[in-house]
């Protein structure tokens, strides 16, 4: 098992694997939410499900495949480690209605893969995606960063080894210590430290901006929130927040607005007011965490009134600004 790794935690699941029964029942529980939906996927997460026992494995998708059949799904994606892709195993799965692979990358650099045991090379990676791409397959990437031994170079340069190879999304995990990991032993030993929440923060907003420049979809950033991951005996160390995403997507928009602030304040030298007008969406990503944002850029530019205003009309990842010399002048 990989140094970080801990899946019953990682997963909320203390369980077995699931029989055809328990996949039945999680698919029928997800189907009675009411709503609308996007197609719906049946996902095996959580693991290395191209690295399960043949047999088990092949059980697994022609259950899945009953509910395709039945029309309850629509289609099965998984996730694997990158030295599972080969034409035997795809050759094993092709005829299922099986559309997203999700590989789980973590790094392109040989020497921190072989230091976390992940059990594959970043060649593993890159023959894998080429293969999933002839096969038809939607790829995603997970990514991690705050690895043993890594820097912000070094996870960086991964980032973009990562992005060369072009999948159709990416994931970005925050190294959590685990309970039951190695690296929970390494941790209290003293040989590994994992990152700060800020530092953290930082540098996978340094990611997501990589990413996003190219049109790659960044799906998630960080954890899923779980009762075990907030559990204090589960959860030893490292960067972790409920809204770990919302964290970075804060950051971006301090940076968007502290940018277009400085560009415009020189032009406008007599400015008292700032008005930052932001998609009613993007809101709560401007003010950041518990208004702090505001305050940050308040204690930046401390002779100005900073005032948020909603527009629909506004890209959902833009701001713009309004200057006023004085509060009389608004129109709000």
């Amino acid at each position: 098992m990989c140094a970080f790794c801990n899946q019953s935690i990682i997963t909320n699941e203390k369980a077995c694997l699931p029989d055809a029964q328990r996949i039945e029942d999680i698919t029928d529980e997800y189907l009675n939410f009411k709503g609308k939906r996007n197609p719906v996927q049946l996902a095996f997460f959580g693991g290395n499900f191209l690295g399960l026992e043949t047999s088990y494995m092949l059980k697994l998708l022609n259950i899945a495949n009953k509910l395709k059949k039945s029309g309850k799904i629509d289609s099965i994606r998984f996730s694997t480690r990158p030295d599972t892709i080969s034409k035997k195993s795809l050759n094993l799965i092709k005829d299922f209605p099986i559309s997203t692979i999700e590989l789980g990358v973590q790094s392109m650099n040989d020497e921190i893969l072989k230091l976390s045991n992940r059990g594959h090379t970043s060649e593993c990676t890159i023959v894998a995606a080429s293969l999933l791409k002839k096969y038809g397959f939607e790829i995603g990437m997970q990514m991690m960063v705050g690895l043993p031994k890594e820097n912000e170079k070094s996870t960086l340069k991964s980032a973009q080894a990562v992005l060369n190879l072009k999948p159709d999304f990416i994931r970005i995990y925050p190294l959590i210590v685990l309970k039951g990991s190695l690296i929970a032993k390494w941790y209290k030993s003293g040989k590994y430290k994992p990152l700060n929440l800020d530092k953290c923060v930082t540098l996978v907003k340094k990611i997501y901006t990589l990413f996003n420049d190219q049109n790659i979809p960044v799906i998630r950033m960080g954890l899923q929130a779980s009762e075990m991951l907030q559990d204090d005996d589960s959860m030893i160390a490292g960067p972790w927040h409920p809204a770990f995403g919302h964290l970075v997507f804060s950051e971006i928009f301090f940076d968007k607005a502290k940018t277009i602030i400085k560009k415009n304040l020189d032009k406008n030298p007599d400015t008292n007011v700032i008005v930052l007008k932001v998609n009613p969406s993007s809101e709560s990503k401007l003010r950041g965490d518990k208004n702090n944002n505001m305050e940050r850029l308040k204690q930046i530019f401390p002779k100005i009134d900073f005032r948020i205003n909603t527009d629909i009309s506004i890209n959902k990842e833009s701001v713009s600004t309004k200057f006023f010399i004085d509060k009389k002048e608004l129109p709000y």
